[in-house]
C-alpha cells in the first residue's frame, strides 16, 4: 500500500470483492431498486417483537447472505468490521456476539460502510488477514427515536429531512480473485460548517463531500472523467445540487456522473422527504445495486463517497453544531483470466 499521500491509500496489493449480501425493509422494497437486493422484509419488525431487534436481524441476514454466495464459515473469516447508528454500536456489537468470528467496531455515522471498506482493505494490504466481513445498518425506527423524536410522538418535519434507509449491507474482502478490486481509499477530515438544523444534514455533510472528493483528485491525479460514476452516501436532492454547485466553482463539472444513493434508493412518490440516510442507504446501494451493474460489465470504475453526520442527541441538545465526514473508496472492475 502506498502511503506516501496524506489521505489517499493506493493499495498495490490486489484486493477483491468476493461477496456482498443486503437485507432491506418495506420502504426499499417498494423502492426503484427493489430487484437488488437479496432480501426484502414487508413490515419494520422483520419478524422481530421491537425494531432494535429487527436491525440485528437485518445485518445478520446480510453477513449471512454474503458468506453463503461466498461458501464459506465464520471460521473462515479473519476479521468483522461492523457499525451502524445506534449508542454504542449496540446493533454491530450483539450481531458479533453470536458469530465466531473478531470484531472492530467502527463508527463514522452514515459513513461507516466506505470506512470499514478502507479499514479491511488496508488490513488485507497490511499482511493482517486475508477474508474479512465488512458490514453496517440503520432502521428508520431505531435512528429516528434516537435521533429526532419519540416515533409515536408523530412530529412534523420539513422538506429538507431525510428519510432513514431501514436495511444492512455486508462485503467480503479477500484476495481471492473476482471481477472487482478495491483500489484506492480516501479518509475523509471533520468539516464543520457550523449548521445546527438536524432536519438539514444533507447541506451539513456536502463541505466534507466536496473536500473528500477534491482531496481524491489531488493526491490521485485523477478527475471527474476518470470514472464512471461518482456517488455520495446520502446528501439527498437538497444536499447534492449544493455538492454540485460548490464543485462547479472548483473548476468541476459533474454532470450526469453524479448520483446520490439516498436518491437512487427511494422513488419520487414515496413520502420520503428530501430522500434516504442512514448507515444503510451507502451499503445497499453499493453493494445491492452499484457492485452488480458492475459485474454485468455497464461501469468499471466508481468512486463512491459515503458521507456522515458526527452528532448525537446529547450535543444537539447543546446546541452543537454538527461535525461531518466523508470516506471515498474507489471500486474497479476486473478482467479474470480463464
Amino acid at each position: 500500500m502506498n502511503m506516501n499521500q496524506q489521505q489517499t491509500w493506493h493499495f498495490k496489493e490486489d484486493i477483491f470483492v468476493e461477496a456482498m449480501g443486503t437485507a432491506v425493509g418495506p420502504y426499499e422494497s417498494n423502492g426503484p431498486l427493489s430487484e437488488s437486493f437479496d432480501k426484502c422484509y414487508d413490515k419494520l419488525y422483520c419478524g422481530e417483537d421491537n425494531w432494535e431487534l429487527a436491525e440485528r436481524r437485518l445485518m445478520t441476514d446480510a453477513i449471512s447472505i454474503c458468506l453463503e454466495k461466498a461458501n464459506k464459515k465464520e471460521s473462515e473469516i479473519n476479521l468483522m468490521l461492523a457499525g451502524d447508528l445506534l449508542n454504542q454500536n449496540v446493533t454491530s456489537n450483539y450481531v458479533a456476539r453470536q458469530m465466531n468470528i473478531p470484531y472492530l467496531g467502527t463508527f463514522s455515522a452514515c459513513a461507516t460502510a466506505m470506512e470499514t471498506v478502507a479499514i479491511g482493505a488496508s488490513l488485507i494490504s497490511g499482511g493482517f488477514g486475508s477474508r474479512l466481513i465488512a458490514a453496517t445498518s440503520s432502521h428508520n425506527a431505531t435512528a429516528e427515536r434516537q435521533f429526532r423524536y419519540p416515533t409515536e410522538f408523530g412530529g412534523q418535519k420539513p422538506d429538507t429531512s431525510t428519510f432513514t434507509v431501514t436495511g444492512a449491507g455486508a462485503v467480503l474482502l479477500s484476495k481471492k480473485p473476482s471481477t472487482i478490486k478495491v483500489t484506492h481509499a480516501t479518509i475523509g477530515r471533520v468539516v464543520d460548517m457550523g449548521i445546527k438544523n438536524p432536519f438539514n444534514m444533507g447541506t451539513a455533510m456536502v463541505p466534507a463531500a466536496v473536500d473528500t472528493i477534491l482531496t481524491h483528485f489531488k493526491e490521485t491525479g485523477r478527475s471527474e472523467e476518470d470514472y464512471d460514476l461518482i456517488v455520495t452516501g446520502d446528501l439527498s436532492t437538497i444536499g447534492s445540487k449544493v455538492l454540485k454547485e460548490l464543485l462547479r466553482e472548483q473548476g468541476i463539472k459533474l454532470k450526469n456522473k453524479h448520483q446520490d444513493c439516498g436518491v437512487m434508493i427511494f422513488s419520487r412518490d414515496q413520502p420520503v422527504f428530501a430522500g434516504g440516510s442512514g448507515c444503510a442507504c451507502p451499503a445497499v446501494v453499493t453493494y445491492g445495486h452499484l457492485l452488480k451493474q458492475m459485474q454485468l460489465g455497464k461501469m468499471k470504475r466508481i468512486l463512491v463517497v459515503a458521507t456522515g453526520a458526527l452528532m448525537s442527541p446529547t450535543m444537539m441538545q447543546q446546541k452543537e453544531s454538527i461535525p461531518c465526514i466523508a470516506h471515498g473508496v474507489v471500486f474497479e472492475s476486473e478482467v479474470i483470466e480463464q
